[in-house]
């Protein structure tokens, strides 16, 4: 696992993203200026011995990008790791910065794209170069009970690296739906919404709504 952190941080594939990245690390957001910002592509976070995978879309420009850790220093982040915690997943609610003393438990938190996107929309090309990282992530993460897709491209690339590892994928493809789980045999696959501020705010995406995946996922694990 460290070895892939240092080959992700490391990584210059996207032309675009690494010039947006590192844009947004040298001019900051007003409320930041002070933030020496990591400016560079996110690896997961979590555990090797993870039972439960959870994928999101991409970093965020002054979230993940600013602090260096994955969900991270974001309202989305706030969301995420606040439900992990309630639902023993996580040592503590809160995520700010990489200091801040978080510990995932028998978890882990990645995303299928690695560098904050321009308008949160990494390209199918990006999208592509990255995926051999969430590969590798599913080779060395080998007690792994549930995985977690947030939202339906995070739920295509899980698919996509299965089908790429030669993993079991059912015929016909199983459909994104929010709560909605899948029998992948040594795996259970459950989708859920972003938990975006725009799916948050506008109350497509309710606590309630959210805390149910992750029950779901802890029932699971535990049988």
């Amino acid at each position: 696992m460290e070895a892939l952190a240092r080959r992700v941080s490391r990584c210059r594939q996207c032309p675009r993203l690494v010039d947006y990245r590192e844009r947004v690390a040298r001019e900051k957001r007003r409320a930041f200026r002070e933030w020496d910002y990591w400016g560079r592509p996110l690896p997961g976070f979590g555990v090797a011995d993870a039972r439960l995978l959870v994928i999101g879309l991409a970093p965020a420009a002054h979230g993940g990008n600013r602090t260096g850790r994955i969900f991270t220093g974001d309202r989305s982040g706030d969301w995420l790791y606040g439900t992990l915690h309630r639902f023993g997943f996580a040592n503590q609610p809160a995520s700010t910065d990489r200091g801040d003393g978080l510990q995932l438990i028998s978890a882990y938190v990645t995303a299928a794209a690695r560098c904050a996107p321009p308008d949160n929309k990494p390209t199918k090309e990006e999208f592509e170069h990255c995926r051999p990282y969430l590969e590798r992530e599913l080779q060395l993460l080998e007690r792994l009970r549930v995985v977690v897709p947030l939202g339906r491209i995070a739920f295509d690339a899980y698919l996509n690296a299965r089908r790429t590892l030669a993993q079991p994928v059912p015929q016909p493809r199983p459909r994104f739906a929010h709560a909605a789980s899948h029998d992948l045999g040594n795996i259970t696959l459950i989708g859920s919404y972003h938990p975006s501020q725009r799916n948050t705010q506008t109350g497509f995406l309710t606590q309630a709504m959210f805390d149910r995946v992750f029950a779901m996922a802890r029932r699971i694990i535990e049988s």
